[in-house]
């Protein structure tokens, strides 16, 4: 018995371990996953200190991992890490079966397994969690004292380490469509001969106590007996390929697009992303400015896509001097999946995706990025 429980904390803090440093690449993008979460469940109170969860979350999914193996503080950190996995049992059996999430992202955008198959993963590790907790009692300690809060220390400021690398600058590994070397021209297309998903919406709609589903042709919408319950997309049709990058469209404030304009321009073109005007970090501005400037004497477009409306776009762009540079609007989703920074700089030339940077890391110079 020793034996299998040493193989079970190795293996259940090593999954553990894992999973939190896959998210701490990107904890932006499990806040945005948690956000999704709370829309559906009516919680949105709690989307402010989504990103303060995420990274909490992901902290403790480590240090845990950690503390299984080294057995420190056993009793507690099985009793935790049982609840933990409950939960996560909880949430992959809600996206599975209610079909109002189109998938959980527990293991972020790196690892994409399907819905599932993560369902019954965090089955199976639930089960050797609750043996881990049972036979809690026969754990000892790999270091007895000062040494296990050593390590435990430390995998704390690691855990907390990295994320605020990532949310300075970018995830050190790019999961997102829109990773270095994509040609957008290609991955926005569908595949030759592809068909897509085919969704229906489905009305839930309660009348003396009872609930029924029906479709957008028949839903009861003159029945004032017939309350609204909800509404959920069915797939009806799995489809046999999608876009790579769906949904990047940019016009300007008068619905004109510029897409096809702007990723099919010869030589370079600079993309400013602006997701929240009102929470966008002004770090190393003078940079942007010059780099504008710059780009203006060579003949190189240089965009600002923001996701805001035009009054507030316009407030922006004068409270910091960028009236030289036009300013189109792109959706907020595809902004935070494009860059996980707010601002963050983008390089393409005739759609190929030449360099990303954070506010933090803007070049210096145009001459910087050529060499």
């Amino acid at each position: 018995m020793k034996y299998f429980l040493w193989l079970l904390r190795i293996v259940v803090g090593g999954l553990f371990i894992f999973s939190g440093l896959i998210k701490a690449n990107d904890p932006l993008g499990l806040s945005y996953k948690m956000n999704e979460f709370f829309d559906v469940w009516g919680t949105q109170f709690l989307a402010p200190y989504s990103l303060a969860l995420s990274i909490t979350m992901i902290t403790f999914e480590i240090i845990a991992g950690v503390a299984v193996i080294l057995g420190y503080a056993y009793r507690v950190f099985s009793f935790l890490l049982l609840l933990l996995i409950i939960f996560f049992t909880f949430l992959t059996a809600y996206v599975l079966f209610s079909g109002k999430i189109k998938e959980c992202g527990c293991f972020g955008d790196c690892i994409k397994i399907s819905n599932e198959e993560t369902f019954w993963k965090d089955v199976i590790l639930l089960v050797m969690v609750l043996i881990l907790f049972i036979f809690r009692n026969r754990v000892k300690p790999v270091f007895s004292g000062y040494p296990s809060v050593a390590i435990l220390v430390l995998t704390a400021f690691f855990a907390l380490g990295i994320q605020w690398w990532t949310l300075e600058h970018l995830p050190f590994w790019d999961c997102l469509p829109f990773k270095k070397g994509v040609n957008m021209n290609v991955d926005t297309k569908m595949p030759p001969g592809a068909k897509p998903d085919r969704y229906e919406s489905i009305m839930i709609y309660k009348k003396d106590g009872v609930e029924k589903e029906f479709t957008m042709e028949n839903y009861p919408w003159q029945d004032t007996t017939w309350v609204f319950v909800d509404r959920k997309d069915k797939l009806v049709e799995k489809g046999n390929a999608e876009p790579k990058i769906r949904d990047f469209f940019i016009t300007d404030y008068d619905g004109n697009d510029h897409t096809e304009q702007i990723l099919n321009t010869p030589g370079y073109t600079w993309l400013l992303f602006i997701k929240d005007p009102g929470k966008a970090r002004d770090d190393n501005f003078d940079r942007v400015r010059q780099l504008a400037q710059e780009a203006s004497q060579q003949n190189i477009p240089f965009y600002v896509l923001i996701s805001t409306d035009r009054e507030s776009a316009e407030r922006y762009q004068k409270e910091w001097h960028f009236e030289n540079m036009q300013f189109l609007v792109l959706d907020g989703t595809v902004s935070k999946t494009a860059l996980r920074s707010n601002p963050g700089l983008m390089l393409l030339e005739q759609g190929v995706i030449k360099g990303k940077w954070s506010f933090r890391d803007y070049p210096h110079s145009i001459a910087d990025v050529k060499q």
